[in-house]
Formats: structure tokens, sequence, C-alpha cells
């Protein structure tokens, strides 16, 4: 009968729809790879089968068996240390995935091989394994907290980036710790960025004195800034334009604060400030006439001066390209490189800000690499954002990162995949 099974199948193009035990040990017999690449990722495949299969040569079979979700806990535990990164890549988003339903899991053997499987993806060489484990454990309240602890120090940012702003298990001692303890601006943007901020972890990112991650914290409405430490901002703000238009969207600002910050950010945004929800008119009216007022006297740049305005007019030329950025950082023009960066990566000026300042290279060159442009610009760009090592073009003009990792580079900064 075996033999019979096993001439059957060497001679169909795929394994049937109902597959018994037989048949699939005659699938193996028949040492056909495609017949064990599919019969790697079938799911409810016997776990001696899917076993027997995390142990064969072929890594595309491995990946798949890595991805099963039938795969038993110990072939998993024995994928974990597998020499094939992807193998490793796939094992880690199944893998913490399962997390939230261990709990249910009436085998405690299953769950302790689990979640050893699990911490050690957390301690996997490879950044990017480690990122997928953060990442599906971001908002995991069933994730091991010393785990999850231990990914937020994690010295890389796509690994680390995720748990700061996202994970209910990290206390205020925790992000307090991190603050005191950060040389990354966008780690410290990263926890700003986190929802329902205390007074505590507020007032330890503003006396950071990072400009990009006290911008991101102004802009946070979930943040609990208090009155005290918004005052002392706002009179350090006049000289950090990057904190001009987060301000102006502060929520719940007084009349008195919204006269402060009017003397000293451009008219468009007293403009704004003007058209708040819930203004007194009589403010709102005080507040116009001091826009008109600061736009006849030259308070604003000329046309061909303003950096947005040149910025619009070259796209509508359809010259907003590699040359015209290339140009602007030529002439020092961070302001045209800045808003350049946010109209053809489809973001605003205060995300490319945050990036910039981050001054991580891999981020940097992830959104020129959003924004269109060739990698020779993002040389250029990185130069300009004072990264602290140029990450060079690999073969002399392609970008040197996977498109995946870009685009998790980029979704650290709040920066989602363009929608197609």
């Amino acid at each position: 009968m075996f033999k019979t099974l096993l001439n059957r199948l060497r001679g169909r193009p795929a394994l049937p729809g109902q597959l018994s035990y037989e048949q699939a040990r005659a699938a193996l017999e028949s040492h056909s790879a495609d017949l064990k690449r599919e019969l790697a990722g079938r799911h409810g495949v016997e776990a001696e089968i899917l076993y027997y299969l995390a142990e064969d040569r072929d890594p595309a079979i491995r990946r798949r068996v890595a991805a099963n979700s039938s795969t038993p806990a110990k072939a998993n535990h024995l994928l974990a240390e597998d020499g094939d990164a992807e193998v490793r890549a796939a094992l880690a988003r199944k893998i913490a995935r399962l997390v939230p339903h261990l709990k249910n899991e009436e085998s405690e053997r299953i769950r302790d091989l689990t979640l050893q499987t699990l911490d050690r993806l957390a301690r996997d060489e490879l950044p990017r394994v480690r990122a997928i484990v953060a990442n599906e454990l971001k908002a995991c309240k069933a994730a091991p907290a010393d785990l999850v602890r231990r990914l937020a120090r994690d010295p890389e940012l796509s690994v680390a980036a995720p748990l700061l702003e996202y994970s209910p298990l990290l206390s205020d001692a925790d992000l307090l710790e991190i603050v005191n303890l950060a040389r990354v601006s966008a780690v410290l943007t990263a926890i700003a960025r986190r929802r329902n901020l205390s007074v505590a972890v507020c007032d330890a990112v503003i006396a950071s004195m990072d400009i990009g991650a006290t911008a991101a914290l102004l802009d946070n409405p979930a943040a609990n800034i208090s009155k005290t430490a918004l005052e002392t901002l706002i009179d350090k703000a006049a000289a950090v334009e990057a904190w001009h238009a987060p301000l102006t969207r502060r929520p719940n600002l007084s009349a008195r604060v919204m006269r402060r910050i009017a003397g000293f950010v451009s008219a468009t945004l007293i403009e704004k400030l003007a058209e708040r929800a819930g203004v007194d008119p009589d403010l709102a009216a005080e507040l116009k006439l001091k826009a008109r007022r600061a736009i006849n006297e030259g308070a604003l740049e000329d046309t061909e001066q303003n950096a947005e305005r040149a910025v619009r007019e070259a796209a509508a030329k359809g010259a907003l390209d590699d040359h015209f950025v290339a140009a602007a950082i030529d002439m020092n023009r961070r302001d045209v490189v800045l808003h350049a960066l946010a109209a053809m990566a489809g973001t605003d000026a205060a995300t490319v800000l945050r990036v910039l300042e981050s001054r991580n290279a891999r981020a940097v060159t992830s959104l020129a690499w959003r924004a269109g442009l060739q990698m020779r610009t993002a040389v250029a760009i990185q130069t300009l954002a004072k990264v602290a090592e140029i990450l060079p073009a690999r073969g002399g003009t392609e970008y040197p990162m996977a498109h995946d990792d870009m685009t998790l580079n980029l979704d650290l900064f709040g920066l989602r995949p363009k929608a197609v």
C-alpha cells in the first residue's frame, strides 16, 4: 500500500486536499522538493512530519515550517537556532503572535518551551529578528515584562522604538531611566509619542533639551505637560522654529499663552491660533489683526525665499527631484530640503525634522528612499543631517537595505507605507 501511495504521489503535481499520515510519509519518501515545500506549509500535518522537515537541508522548506502554526513547540525551539536568518525571522513573527494566546494553552511544558523560544529570538544576533519580536509585542499585555524591558533598552532603534512608544508594560520608572540614559534623539522621540505620558516623564523629556523629542512631545495631545513646563518651553521657543507649529496645536491653551505664542510665530501660525475651536471671538479678532500686521511689516520672507513656496513651485513645474534637493543642500538651505522631503515622501515637515535630528543613518536613508531619491542624494542628506557614521551605497549606486527594513525604519517615526 505504501509503495502504491508513493507511486501515485510521484505522478501528482500537488498533494491531495485531505492528507493522511501515510500520504505525508509517502511525500517525504519521494524526496520531491516541491512536495516537501507544500507539506511544510500545510496546516494540520502530523507533528512528527514537521519536526523532520525542520531539519531539512533546503532553507525554503525550513522557512515554511517556521511559519506554520501547526509546527510543534519542540521544532520551533530547534528552528530558533537555525543558521538561515529568514527562517528565524519567520519564526519570530509566528512565535510573538502566539504570546497572547499562551494562557489558554493546556500544556505547561508547551508554554514554557514556547517562551524559551521567544526569549532566544529576542536575543538573536540579527537586529531584524529582534525588531520583529519587538514590533509584534509592542501592544501585548501578556508578553514577559522582563523581555519587554530588555528589548526597550536595545541599542538598535528599530528594536527599542516600537516598545518605547506603545508597550503598556513599561512603567514610569523604566521610562525615566531610559530618558536619563538616552544618547539618541529618536529614543526620546519614541517615548515622547506615548499615549497618556505622565507629568514626570514629560518633564524628563523636556529637561533633555532635545529639539526633535520636545517637538514630538508638544505634538502629542495625550502628553501631560504641566503648565510650568509649558511656560518654560515658551520662554525658549522663539529661537526654536521646530516647536512653533506644535505649540499652536497644543490642546487647552489659555488666552494668555496664545498671546505669548503669537509674539514669535509666523503670521500663518497666528492665523491658525485664531481659528482654533472654542477661541473667544474677541481674542480671535485680536490674533488675526496681529497676523495681518506681521505680513504688512514684512515679518514673512519674500515668495522667492520662502522654502515651502519654493517647493510647491518646483513641484508644479515637475522639477522636484534629485537635482532640486542636491542644489538646496549645496546652498545649505536646510529649510528647503526639509519641505522638499516632506512633499516627496508624503508627510509633514515636523516628521522629516524628527528623522533628520535623530542623526540615524538608516532612518535618514530610508526617508530619502521613500522620497524617491537616488542613493547618492541620500548620502548628501546624511551629511546634512550630521549622522554619526555615513551609510554608504551598495555597489556604488544602490540602496544598502532591503525595502522591508527601510519601511520598518520609517514606521518608527509614524511614517506608514504609502497607499497604492
